[in-house]
């Protein structure tokens, strides 16, 4: 438990609630894989807008549940924020990626989800 996420600050958030932090875990599985896929496909599309959105909108919960990528995500924020045409943010990208289905998969064992 907890290796690939840390809930510190979500219990914290939650006031140890336990309900509101399963809540918070169900939503993270939600929101999260489904915005990893669109920004996987806006960074191939080298759609920088849509890439920038999709980064920005998981920083909170990336942030939240403490996946340790957060320095990372925001570098592929901001090649589709300032469209980097001269980076490949790629390798960025798979370990953001990686972190997220790490996380997933743990949090789906943990809160048998």
């Amino acid at each position: 438990m907890e290796q690939h996420y840390k809930l510190f600050r979500v219990r914290e958030l939650a006031d140890n609630d336990e309900d509101f932090i399963a809540t918070l875990a169900e939503a993270f599985l939600e929101e999260v894989p489904e915005d990893a896929e669109r920004l996987k496909k806006a960074v191939a599309a080298k759609d920088y807008h849509e890439a920038y959105q999709a980064a920005h909108k998981m920083k909170p919960t990336i942030d939240l549940f403490e996946l340790g990528v957060l320095d990372i995500l925001i570098e592929v924020q901001d090649w589709g924020k300032f469209e980097k045409r001269d980076l490949d943010i790629s390798s960025q990208l798979e370990i953001v990626l990686s972190a997220v289905e790490n996380a997933v998969a743990e949090l789906k064992s943990d809160f048998n989800l």
